[in-house]
């Protein structure tokens, strides 16, 4: 370390507004001292990248905490956004998921054995239409159902999930006809509700599905229900503080 105290001696000892240039043969032993310095502590580089990523880290903890507490209504209490779980509940996920996507057809599982596992925790479910234009209808069709018929939605909602591969026309009417649904038209609100949830899911940077928002962390991807269970307990810990 002592040919970095040196650079740094050298460097800063006067301020640099004071300080008359270097010459070129300072610069070029200047360069040297550094080069020597990263070639005897190689650490240093990786201590640096440490702190910057430790740093970035923190600051986009700090946007994210600040986006959350400015759209409490839209993420957590939307009456348009289908939820499950705790009626009073100590932490709420927010899933944001896609009825063609086959990552959130082996997530969704996963969350509503959470729920039965840990009955303080809800989920609000997000529907994201990112995958063509059944990903659309099916959505409409389970907001819709959700605002109607809040009772049939879970039926319907799990059966959708259940299919491999996108749907069509055949295989969402074939859903509707299985989980004995009241059939109804788009209604004009669900198409609002998705409009919201894509304003959220730019904002919040998603550009896949499933995503998930629980407590102060966004989770992309279909995790295991072990790292899942994870983040939860520590959010739950966090929340009761």
């Amino acid at each position: 370390m002592r040919m970095l105290t040196v650079l740094l001696f050298v460097m800063f000892s006067n301020p640099l507004w004071a300080a008359a240039p270097f010459t070129p043969e300072q610069e070029v032993r200047i360069k040297e001292l550094i080069r020597e310095t990263l070639i005897s502590n190689p650490d240093i580089l990786e201590q640096a990248v440490n702190a910057w990523q430790q740093q970035a880290n923190e600051a986009q903890g700090q946007q994210l905490s600040q986006f959350i507490a400015a759209n409490k209504q839209a993420l957590y209490q939307d009456p348009g956004s289908p939820r499950f779980g705790a009626a009073t509940p100590q932490l709420t996920l927010v899933s944001f998921t896609d009825y063609n996507c086959p990552f959130c057809k082996t997530f969704d599982p996963l969350l509503e054995k959470l729920v039965k596992e840990y009955p303080q925790v809800a989920v609000v479910i997000k529907p994201l239409p990112f995958k063509g234009e059944s990903s659309m209808t099916s959505a409409r069709l389970a907001l819709t159902l959700w605002q109607q018929h809040p009772e049939q939605w879970m039926a319907f909602h799990q059966r959708l999930m259940a299919k491999k591969g996108f749907h069509d026309a055949s295989s969402i009417a074939a859903a509707q006809k299985k989980t004995g649904v009241t059939p109804a038209a788009l209604s004009e609100q669900s198409l609002n509700v998705l409009r919201s949830n894509l304003k959220l899911a730019d904002q919040l940077g998603i550009q896949g599905t499933p995503a998930t928002l629980i407590g102060d962390q966004m989770v992309p991807g279909a995790i295991s229900y072990q790292e899942l269970e994870q983040i939860v307990k520590q959010q739950l810990a966090q929340a009761a503080k």
